[in-house]
């Protein structure tokens, strides 16, 4: 199945090339001096159609490979073998050490082909690199370990939902009623085992951690959409000759999420296990909590950086959509910085926690938990940043978020975000201070052993 998705994604990535190649396939050019908003010309319905349907087949394919590639990479450790154990509780660092590393290239690398060599050959080269990964992928396949599925884990949980519902009068909680036996069960939907209960409630105890997690996707969202819009108004130019192509001002947050993960493992974790005593260093809500801190931090400073360049441009007279405001775009690098640095905590923390708390046979559903939050999260940014763009230019107001941000207030936009951020960071200690960890596989493994230990000693007592 995954091979499918990945297939998928290729197919999307091909389409997309030919998209960007094919004279018939791309939109008619206005020049590189002008505008898209002065730009009278438009793409055809059918070119659009096109453009639109590669991106979907991407998306299709992405949100197949997502959750389960690295939840077979996750399984590829045995939790009972001492080293094993303990290279996975760094292997989500660097997994998403690895996915940072391909951003920071095609960040780089890619998008300065795109702006200055041809933008066919831009896409064309990670369309083809993914064609190796499939061919690596496929002849890894023997060797990985692999955990059959007897049943998909949505339909156990489904046959627990729709359980319980039918015997909603029972005197127990919501999920126990799925496993009581009110007369003779005529189908798994009517009488569920208590283990598949259990596994039921583990996945539904951390829907609220998710929740948690919506607000704090929603500004990783405006680090590729707004902070991004800001630096095109700054001067980007390094030296006499070259100019930091706008797509690829994210790379200061890539670079220092990179950074941020290094130092973590390897210094940070040690360090902090002395005292804790903790295998990770700090709980995995811990590390979370850390990343919350340090979000509500960093609007906060883009509240201040915003203004700073407002009160710039305005002192030089500059209204004017595409005029650049003469501040560096170093001015920006404090609140992506941050934002790498958060990044590190929260998503690593929360791509972990949602598997390491989902049970064993539903791994794949908690990493979907992850996937799950960061698209919310940049569909909650988009109805967040259309709802308060249309809320303040009611009643003859100039609004908050136009397309030219030198007459803009972003910065009240991240005000508002810093209040919302400080608000959810509320909502999760409360979530957190009534979160049950699962029973660690340490912990059950020495139940097991000294359980055995007790059979054998009362084994040779008898005989």
């Amino acid at each position: 199945m995954g091979l499918v998705f990945f297939l998928l994604i290729y197919q999307g990535m091909g389409l997309l090339t030919l998209v960007v190649s094919l004279p018939s396939l791309k939109p008619p050019t206005c020049g590189k001096n002008v505008s898209y908003l002065d730009c009278d010309k438009r793409a055809s319905s059918f070119q659009v159609g096109i453009f639109y349907c590669a991106l979907y087949i991407i998306a299709i394919g992405t949100g197949g490979t997502k959750p389960n590639i690295s939840t077979m990479g996750a399984d590829q450790f045995d939790d009972f073998e001492p080293k094993e154990r303990a290279h996975k509780l760094t292997f989500f660092n660097w997994w998403v050490f690895s996915i940072f590393f391909g951003t920071f290239f095609s960040n780089t690398f890619l998008v300065y082909i795109q702006d200055t060599v041809d933008w066919g050959l831009g896409y064309g080269i990670p369309t083809l690199t993914l064609l190796v990964a499939i061919i690596a992928f496929v002849f890894g396949t023997p060797v990985y370990r692999h955990k059959t599925r007897v049943e998909s884990p949505f339909t156990r949980m489904a046959k627990v939902l729709v359980a319980a519902a039918r015997k909603w009068n029972t005197s127990v909680p919501f999920l126990d009623k799925a496993a009581v036996r009110v007369e003779e069960p005529t189908s798994e939907w009517y009488l569920c085992p208590v283990t598949q209960v259990e596994q039921t409630k583990q996945m539904v105890k951390m829907i609220p951690v998710l929740c948690a997690t919506f607000i704090p996707s929603t500004l990783i969202a405006q680090t590729n959409t707004l902070f991004i819009k800001q630096g095109t108004t700054l001067v980007r130019s390094i030296g006499p000759n070259f100019e930091i192509p706008p797509a690829s001002l994210s790379v200061f947050f890539t670079i220092s999420m990179l950074i941020s993960l290094v130092v973590y493992d390897r210094l940070l974790v040690p360090f902090v296990r002395k005292y804790t005593k903790n295998p990770r260093g700090i709980t995995m809500l811990q590390r979370m909590m850390v990343g919350l801190i340090i979000h509500i931090i960093t609007m906060t400073i883009a509240f201040l950086v915003e203004r700073h360049r407002l009160s710039v441009a305005k002192d030089h007279g500059i209204n004017k959509p595409r005029q650049i405001v003469p501040l560096r775009i170093y001015i920006l690098l404090p609140q992506f910085a941050l934002m790498g640095v958060a990044d590190c905590f929260l998503e690593v923390a929360k791509f972990e926690f949602f598997y390491d708390q989902a049970h064993e046979g539903m791994k794949s559903i908690g990493t979907a938990y992850f996937t799950t939050s960061i698209g919310i999260g940049y569909f909650l940014s988009s109805f967040i940043l259309s709802t308060m763009s249309n809320v303040t230019k009611r009643n003859g107001h100039h609004g908050w978020i136009l397309n030219n941000l030198n007459v803009s207030h972003l910065e009240y936009y991240y005000a508002f975000s810093a209040i919302l951020s400080f608000m959810n960071f509320l909502f999760f200690l409360v979530v957190a201070k009534n979160f049950d960890y699962n029973v660690e596989v340490n912990e059950v493994e020495l139940e097991l052993k000294e359980d055995i230990g007790k059979i054998t000693e009362q084994s040779y007592v008898a005989g």
